[in-house]
């Protein structure tokens, strides 16, 4: 059905797909991980309650989740150049799905946190403990598979980001849908890579939930 060009460009489209995905997924953590604990500390329930830093905070994540990624992807494409040296390409790509990705994650992982049972924190507290011994050995504990489900779901979403990024130049399989499925009318081209995004995002999603029930102790 393809030549050989054709299957190697296809694989090469994964290849970056994968790239521009699980890379912009742990630096987004890396960002918004401890942008997710300062809200959850920092909130009026929390245990350094500062009106101010939430505040900031709460307006950032707002600000820009409030931008759709394709118009966030061409505002930073100036910043973009400056950290890479291009402003297309999968290694281009992975900024503003990092920027894009850590208010989303600090909202992810401050929703996870809040679950927690408030008298587990109590009784940490009563016991002496800390409060980096209660984010660490008390709520990220208690929240690892609402974290694990997190991460799973926004890194299927950063999947759907960087396919779309393909209407710009970002590379990866939405790159190849464009050029050959949309502007060059082959169908076949543009079946497969849809075909090969829902595979990649099944596989993603059944990794991650298969992840999160084998950490989740309250069913053993």
């Amino acid at each position: 059905m393809f030549d050989e060009k054709t299957i190697q460009m296809i694989l090469e489209g994964i290849r970056d797909t994968l790239y521009m995905t699980l890379v912009s997924t742990f630096f987004g953590y890396v960002i918004g991980l401890p942008f997710g604990i300062v809200l959850k500390v920092t909130r009026k329930d929390g245990l350094r309650p500062n009106k101010i830093i939430y505040g900031i905070g709460d307006f950032i994540c707002n600000i820009i989740r409030s931008v759709p990624f394709l118009i966030l992807l061409i505002l930073l494409i100036p910043f973009t150049r400056m950290v890479v040296g291009k402003s297309y390409g999968s290694t281009a790509t992975i900024v503003p799905l990092v920027i894009c990705a850590a208010p989303y994650i600090a909202r992810v992982v401050e929703s996870s946190l809040n679950e927690v049972d408030a008298g587990v924190i109590e009784a940490a507290r009563a016991m002496g403990a800390s409060d980096l011994q209660i984010i660490f050995k008390v709520l990220l504990v208690e929240a690892k598979v609402s974290l694990l489900n997190g991460a799973t779901i926004t890194t299927g979403i950063l999947l759907g980001y960087s396919a779309m990024s393909g209407t710009v130049g970002g590379g990866g399989l939405g790159d190849i849908a464009v050029r050959y499925g949309y502007y060059r009318w082959q169908t076949d081209i543009m079946v497969i890579t849809v075909l090969l995004l829902i595979a990649i995002f099944q596989i993603i999603q059944n990794l991650g939930s298969f992840i999160a029930a084998r950490t989740d102790h309250r069913k053993r």
